[in-house]
C-alpha cells in the first residue's frame, strides 16, 4: 500500500543539531516505519544540505524521485526554539527550493496510483508550488490536509481552497479555534468541529489538543475522544505528524476509528520521547507502548 506526501523538506536547526524534518517528510518517514511504501514530492537545492537530505531519503527508505532539484534557490532550514516544556516555535526562512515545486506527468501518475496524498498550508504559500499541488489534488483517491499554521505563511483564501479540495483533515487546537470562526459563533469543541466537516463534507475531521488528547468527527455527528498517553516530553517537533502516520496507518487498512485514535496518540506520544521528529520507531513499538 502506497501514500505520496506533498511538500517541504528541509533541515530542523534544534539546539542539539539539525534533524531532518518537514510535516510531509515526517508523516511519509513514519508511514514507512509502519510498513508502508512512502514517496516524497518535494524540491531541494542543489547545495550540500540537499544532497544530505537526499541521502536521509535513502537510507529511510523513502522514494525520492520525485524531489526536484533547484539551481537558484537554497534547500530549507528552519530555525527551532524550544521552551521550558519542550515545546517549539519556528522560524521558516523564505523563498527555498520547496516553494517551486513544478508538475510533472510522473507526480500525477504517482498521485494517482496512491491509497492517499499528505499535504499541508505551508507549501502552499508561493504560487509556483499552490498550483502544483492544487493540480495533483485533482488525482488524489484520499486528499489528507495536514492544516499546519505558520505566521504569516498562509491566508483564510489559500485555506478554506485546500480544505475544499480535502477528504480527511488533521489541525491542533489553536487551528481550529481560528478556521472555526469562519463558519460559527459557538465556543464547543464539538460544534467548532462539526461546522467545519459540514462546511467542506469531509469524510472527517481530527483535532490534536497537547496534553488534552485528540478529538475526532465524522459526518454522520460521530464524536470521540482520545485522552493522552502520559510521557516525559524531550521536545514536541512532529510529534503531530506521528500522530497523523499513525492514524493513517490504521485508518487505511479500515480499522475503526477509536482503534486508529488510539494508535495515533501512542505514535505522537513516544516521538515526543525523542528529539526531533523522526526517530525509528515501528508498529511493534507503538503497540506495545499501548499495552504496557
Amino acid at each position: 500500500m502506497s501514500v505520496v506526501s506533498f511538500g517541504e523538506v528541509l533541515w530542523d536547526m534544534l539546539p542539539a543539531g539539525k534533524k531532518a524534518g518537514g510535516a510531509p517528510m515526517n508523516v511519509a518517514f513514519h508511514l514507512r516505519n509502519f510498513g508502508f511504501k512512502t514517496q516524497l514530492i518535494s524540491r531541494i537545492g542543489q547545495d550540500a544540505p540537499g544532497q544530505e537530505l537526499r541521502s536521509f531519503l535513502e537510507t529511510k527508505g523513502i522514494d525520492h524521485r520525485l524531489v526536484q532539484e533547484d539551481p537558484s534557490h537554497p534547500t530549507s532550514t528552519v530555525q527551532v526554539t524550544l521552551d521550558e516544556n519542550g515545546h517549539a516555535s519556528y522560524e521558516i526562512v523564505q523563498p527555498v527550493a520547496w516553494d517551486f515545486i513544478t508538475a510533472s506527468a510522473a507526480a500525477e501518475q504517482a498521485v494517482a496510483g496512491a491509497k492517499a496524498l499528505v499535504f499541508g498550508s505551508l507549501a502552499a504559500r508561493q504560487e509556483s508550488t499552490r498550483s502544483t499541488l492544487l493540480h495533483l489534488l485533482e488525482h488524489a483517491q484520499l486528499a489528507v490536509f495536514d492544516v499546519n499554521l505558520r505566521p504569516p505563511h498562509y491566508t483564510t483564501q489559500r485555506l478554506q481552497d485546500l480544505l475544499a479540495r480535502a477528504h480527511l483533515v488533521k489541525m491542533n487546537e489553536e487551528e481550529l479555534a481560528i478556521i472555526a470562526t469562519w463558519y460559527t459563533d459557538s465556543p464547543s469543541e464539538a460544534e467548532q468541529m462539526r461546522a467545519v466537516l459540514a462546511a467542506h463534507r469531509l469524510q472527517g475531521l481530527l483535532v490534536t489538543k497537547g496534553s488534552e488528547g485528540a478529538a475526532w468527527m465524522s459526518p454522520g455527528g460521530t464524536y470521540l475522544q482520545q485522552p493522552v498517553f502520559p510521557v516525559q516530553v524531550a521536545d514536541t517537533v512532529g510529534s503531530g505528524d506521528a500522530f497523523l502516520a499513525g492514524f493513517l496507518s490504521q485508518y487505511l487498512h479500515k480499522k475503526a476509528v477509536p482503534d486508529c485514535l488510539k494508535f495515533a496518540a501512542a505514535a505522537g506520544a513516544l516521538v515526543a520521547t525523542h528529539e526531533g521528529g523522526t526517530p525509528n520507531l515501528t508498529s511493534g513499538d507503538i503497540l506495545q507502548f499501548i499495552a504496557r
